[in-house]
């Protein structure tokens, strides 16, 4: 690959977490990154289309357009399972 540039693509849930390291050409984007780790094949309910992503703990808005760079982490955020404010609400409760 002439020009390439090594990222990492990240990826979890309770009982897995999987790193994927991966050389991509310059001039990629955070979505074709994370499209080219081949992430989805170790979690199936991955939607690409669909879920959020950031690099090393903020949000990237437009995947599509925000282009990588040497030894970013793509990070692929699954939905949440409840809306923080019901958590705390809920927590309050119990006390």
């Amino acid at each position: 690959m002439a020009n390439s540039i090594k990222i990492e693509v990240v990826y979890g849930t309770l009982k897995l977490q999987k790193i994927i390291s991966l050389d991509v050409s310059e001039g990629t984007s955070v979505f074709d990154g994370a499209v080219s780790s081949g992430i989805d094949h170790v979690f199936p309910e991955i939607d690409f289309a669909s879920v959020s992503m950031g690099i090393f703990g903020k949000v990237v808005r437009k995947p599509k357009e925000q282009m990588l760079r040497e030894g970013d982490r793509i990070e692929v955020y699954r939905p949440l399972e409840i809306d923080p404010k019901q958590a705390r609400l809920n927590r309050a409760a119990k006390n």
